[in-house]
């Protein structure tokens, strides 16, 4: 069974940090395009970060101070926040989509066939 589970959430003071975690089984993520989205609440899901094999893509309000990753040993994404802001409140989804050994860019663009539940990050002091 495919599937894609996040960690990692919490609640961090403005200028804090977190790190999430989002671990894959059942497939390889070498061969997918990753991405983290997040949802504030009463609004619609965004991109916050992703990669289609290249470059990696941010949003403008994270760029700078979120960095996406991942473990190949550990089959694992990673999404690293830092300056955290009041307005990064929300739930965060990690979501991958086959691409094989090709790259894909304009990774925010295409849909993802695969999401974990989601982690609730709070910024507030």
């Amino acid at each position: 069974q495919l599937q894609l589970v996040e960690s990692g959430g919490g609640t961090a003071q403005p200028g804090g940090s977190l790190r999430l975690s989002c671990l894959a089984s059942g497939f390889t993520l070498d061969y997918y395009s990753i991405a983290w989205f997040r949802q504030a609440p009463g609004m619609g899901r965004e991109g916050v970060s992703c990669n289609g094999g290249n470059e990696p893509m941010y949003r403008d309000s994270v760029k700078g101070r979120f960095t996406i990753s991942r473990d190949s040993a550990k089959n694992t994404i990673y999404l690293q926040m830092d300056s955290l802001r009041p307005e990064d409140t929300g739930v965060y989804y990690c979501a991958a989509d086959f691409r094989g050994t090709k790259e894909r860019p304009q990774c925010f663009t295409y849909g993802y066939d695969y999401w974990g539940r989601g982690t609730q990050v709070t910024v507030s002091s």
